[in-house]
């Protein structure tokens, strides 16, 4: 018997829904699920779930074992999955490939996702069991990681043209699939979006949602307040189904 553990910010009410064949029965519809399974990272969990939670929006979390105990229509009940930062392979590998094609098929009726770095590498047509929601879009690291770089803070600039620095860490580079809504500095896109049948995509190679701790030895000219308002921004597009600002 697995636990999914859903959170009703206003209140502040914690609900345990038990019972993997019929927890969906006790969820909230139409609010996000947070992915927290096998290859995740704890602090980048945590860093969303306080950003979630500052923006009032109710949401759920679920890990490897809950995602593969989940039918199609229970994923379908959701208006978007976050998928966070960590080891893509690992992720990939920790859901069976029936579950893999559920999220795939959940996608195109209507299910949105937001990848953010390993969570990108996944939607993509990653040979570890990845989403493949680009199309046979299958991303590459960004080119500081050819240069012996492994996390660096990293200016992004906007297609509206606001320039920020975010926390970068063996991210991907999006080319080929998508929208581009944001640049790295060398040009390549760093934040794309786009639909997928009647779902949402939204898939970023930085951490705009990174903690305050992960900055140490790094220098940033954005406060992690103004980075963190910009990863709520990320979030209510996703469920939205509201395109960025595009080049």
């Amino acid at each position: 018997m697995r636990e999914l553990h859903v959170f009703r910010i206003a209140g502040a009410v914690l609900i345990v829904a038990a019972l993997a064949g019929c927890r969906a029965e006790h969820y909230k519809s139409g609010t996000p699920i947070l992915f927290n399974g096998t290859g995740t990272s704890a602090g980048d969990v945590e860093s969303l779930e306080k950003i979630l939670t500052h923006e009032h929006l109710d949401f759920s979390t679920a890990d490897s074992a809950d995602l593969n105990g989940m039918s199609e229509s229970q994923m379908r009940r959701y208006r978007l999955l976050i998928v966070p930062g960590g080891n893509f392979e690992h992720i990939g590998n920790s859901l069976s490939f029936d579950t893999t094609a559920k999220i795939h098929h959940s996608r195109q009726n209507g299910l949105n996702y937001l990848g953010i770095c390993a969570g990108a590498f996944f939607a993509g047509d990653s040979p570890y069991n990845g989403l493949n929601l680009t199309s046979g879009r299958r991303f590459g690291f960004y080119s500081a990681e050819a240069r012996g770089i492994r996390k660096a803070a990293v200016a992004i600039t906007e297609a509206g043209g606001q320039t920020l620095d975010q926390y970068w860490e063996d991210g991907p580079e999006l080319t080929g699939w998508g929208a581009v809504a944001a640049k790295y500095p060398d040009g390549t896109p760093a934040i794309v979006d786009g639909p997928f049948g009647r779902g949402w995509v939204t898939l970023t190679g930085v951490h705009p949602e990174a903690p305050e701790s992960w900055r140490r030895g790094m220098e940033f000219k954005t406060p992690v307040d103004q980075d963190h308002a910009y990863a709520a921004t990320l979030i209510r597009a996703a469920l939205a189904r509201k395109p960025l600002p595009h080049y």
